[in-house]
């Protein structure tokens, strides 16, 4: 069996990393941060955030119920406590799709 190299993931990200990811500004996820008890990232100090990939898949879903579905604030945080078990399963299911997709983009690529 070749040797399958391992996704190297980080313990925390930054707040500008984060920002980056998602294409927002810092704002947004301060304001999200303030809003939803679900995004609790470390602080150092100085105040400065810390993410964990856990808060990244909450900041994600969101991120999600908000800008695709169309969700209000009040109507995803009502959504996140009644269905958070559903929420984060299907949240799984749509990164392990694009996952897929691409590793099939990348094989497309190389033929």
């Amino acid at each position: 069996m070749p040797y399958k190299d391992r996704e190297i993931s980080k313990m925390y990200y930054t707040m500008g990393e984060v920002s980056a990811m998602f294409d927002v500004n810092q704002s947004l996820i301060r304001f999200y941060e303030k809003e939803f008890d679900v995004l609790q990232p470390k602080k150092n100090k100085k105040g400065n955030r810390y993410f964990t990939p856990e808060d990244l898949e909450n900041f994600k879903i969101i991120f999600h119920l908000i800008r695709d579905k169309g969700y209000t604030l009040q109507g995803a945080k009502d959504h996140l406590k009644n269905n958070m078990g559903d929420t984060k399963e299907n949240q799984r299911v749509i990164n392990s799709l694009e996952d897929i997709k691409k590793f099939l983009l990348e094989v497309r690529d190389q033929l």
